[in-house]
């Protein structure tokens, strides 16, 4: 019988928030460039709303914004954290409501940036207080996994909660643990601390306008989704992207963060995709000669549970990104928007 601790406190929902506009999508899906075209010409600062861009000294592998892009326009939220340190959903939440304030202040818009979907749903519709570690039942897991495997508890962990699932690899032992821990201790599903149905997101935000009128988040804020109609395209850009990356010297960037007696593998940022890899291949757990192959399997399961948690975002406007005039759509859209709300 699962182990029972209090009923976590009732959701936390964020208050109203200003309005904004977002580029969001899979990894390689071009949400930097994107952004850079609404910046040109739209009073406009970005916020990123990515878990790896927040961390010091992990430039190469996490594809973050080079010098020319990071001083045409205000980033913030990169570069905030030592790899040492843990950053969550709540702070990001907490850092993004003062940041969007702020920029509101400037008269500028927030253009909020990337494909960490948990941050972005955390900031519009709050998240549950998470119930504590419970070592008991962590240390059970870890017993079922040395007998059964990892992938068997996620096929166990898909049984009761197939959202978070879905977002899992197989292997990710960390997330599957953590997972299955949440659910036998509460009895409820990870996913039910992340985010709201889309019928409680409008119950939300009814809550906070007053109305039940459901385009009122097409006014308050604008979701541009880059999505690829050929899943291929998608792909070989995973595969340049990465080409790039090791030629422009990511093993050595991974190579820096090892020399640090303070680091290791088990930290979020070094679970990040193409870090772990990288650290692993560096640890001689497997050939070299692997890495590439392995880091691309692992970018393309991210894209594929970033799409999967895309489409359970009904208020989304998508854009192909394999479209040849995506990027004048994307500014289509934005200028349409800033010009009918302009106030």
């Amino acid at each position: 019988m699962p182990e029972f601790q209090q009923p976590a406190a009732p959701l936390q929902r964020t208050p109203p928030l200003p309005r904004y506009l977002a580029i969001i999508g899979p990894t390689a899906s071009g949400k930097t460039a994107a952004s850079m075209v609404i910046a040109e010409h739209i009073q406009v600062e970005i916020i990123s709303v990515d878990s790896a861009l927040v961390y010091q000294g992990m430039d190469i592998g996490t594809a973050k914004p080079g010098a020319s892009e990071l001083a045409a326009v205000p980033h913030h939220l990169i570069n905030i954290r030592d790899p040492l340190s843990a950053y969550s959903a709540a702070e990001f939440v907490a850092d993004a409501q003062v940041l969007m304030a702020d920029i509101h202040a400037r008269g500028k818009l927030p253009l909020l940036v990337g494909g960490t979907m948990l941050y972005l749903n955390a900031l519009r519709f709050g998240l549950d207080d998470m119930p504590r570690s419970n070592p008991s039942i962590r240390a059970d897991l870890q017993a079922q996994a040395a007998q059964r495997g990892w992938p068997a508890l996620h096929a166990e962990l898909a049984q009761v909660d197939i959202t978070t699932a879905l977002r899992l690899a197989s292997t990710d032992a960390q997330r599957i643990s953590r997972a299955l821990e949440v659910f036998r201790a509460t009895g409820r599903p990870l996913s039910s601390f992340h985010t709201l149905k889309p019928i409680a997101a409008h119950a939300v935000l009814t809550s906070v306008t007053g109305t039940n009128d459901i385009n009122f988040q097409h006014r308050h804020a604008l979701l541009i989704s880059l999505e690829p109609q050929d899943r291929a395209w998608l792909h070989l850009r995973i595969e340049k992207r990465f080409d790039a990356m090791l030629k422009g010297g990511f093993l050595d960037e991974v190579a820096a963060l090892r020399q640090r007696s303070d680091l290791h593998p088990d930290l979020p940022a070094m679970r990040s995709v193409g870090y772990r890899q990288a650290w692993q291949a560096l640890d001689g757990l497997w050939p070299m000669i692997e890495l590439r192959d392995k880091s691309i399997c692992a970018t393309r399961q991210l894209a594929k549970r970033q799409i999967t948690w895309l489409r359970s975002m009904l208020d989304r406007q998508v854009v192909a990104c394999d479209a040849p005039d995506v990027l004048q759509q994307v500014l289509a859209m934005a200028s349409s928007f800033v010009g009918c709300h302009s106030t």
